[in-house]
């Protein structure tokens, strides 16, 4: 059965970081299914108009996670939001000898000052039975070799600053999904060849032998926000990667 279908989120309104392409645009769609009012966060105008499209209808807002006037600005007008889900997140890797460390830390201040500045502005705004969920990745638990270090450091300070929060802030819930690789736009940075190669191997290492697909990190996503017993928690949709 597939979890994500069990629960409904009718009426809910959920926001959705990352929601124009990838896994947030898979979860909003998912969600907008069972019944969400959703708006969907990106950089760019013209993607988040057609996966408004795409999802049969949504809200939308530009803002860059970098960016905390822009966070900031697209919750002036918002009474209340149920649901938080940050997808958003670009790579930014590279080994520390031959790199920048300033461009290094693009990595933390998108997924960890960036979900703090959303965050804090969903606070006010969010009722006791919401939930909130921050991305992680399996580099958390294994990173490698070539240049992950720093992405790393951001997925596991993702797990404590999720985990602290739902002290802080309780009843409202946080966990943090933590996908392995998937099939989405993400990986269009390394050109076609590039893409492929990359892709291509992570499927071999894996114990499942293929990659994730976005769909399956929403099922994942729905589930952690229907579940009102699931708090503090990081979930692992990786396809055994961090023990191949």
């Amino acid at each position: 059965m597939n979890i994500a279908q069990t629960s409904s989120f009718h009426g809910r309104h959920i926001v959705v970081f990352g929601g124009s392409s990838g896994i947030g645009l898979a979860t909003a769609k998912a969600l907008k299914t069972q019944g969400a009012n959703v708006t969907i966060v990106g950089r760019t105008l013209e993607r988040l108009q057609t996966a408004a499209d795409q999802i049969g209808g949504a809200r939308y807002a530009v803002a860059d996670l970098a960016d905390r006037k822009s966070i900031e600005a697209i919750f002036d007008d918002t009474t209340q939001v149920d649901h938080l889900v940050i997808t958003a997140g670009g790579i930014h890797a590279g080994k520390l000898v031959d790199s920048d460390p300033e461009k290094l830390l693009s990595e933390v201040n998108e997924h960890i000052s960036g979900s703090l500045y959303a965050v804090k502005s969903v606070i006010p705004r969010m009722p006791g039975t919401g939930s909130i969920v921050l991305m992680g990745g399996q580099f958390s638990d294994r990173p490698t070799g070539d240049g992950t270090s720093v992405m790393a450091l951001a997925c596991r300070g993702i797990e404590a600053l999720a985990r602290g929060l739902a002290l802080e802030i309780k009843p409202i819930r946080v966990n943090v999904i933590a996908p392995g690789f998937v099939d989405t736009p993400l990986y269009d940075a390394f050109g076609a060849e590039g893409r492929a190669a990359l892709l291509a191997h992570a499927a071999g290492s894996l114990p499942i032998g293929r990659i994730g697909r976005p769909e399956e990190i929403a099922d994942a996503i729905s589930f952690l926000l229907s579940n009102e017993y699931m708090n503090c928690e990081v979930l692992h949709i990786d396809g055994g990667g961090r023990f191949a």
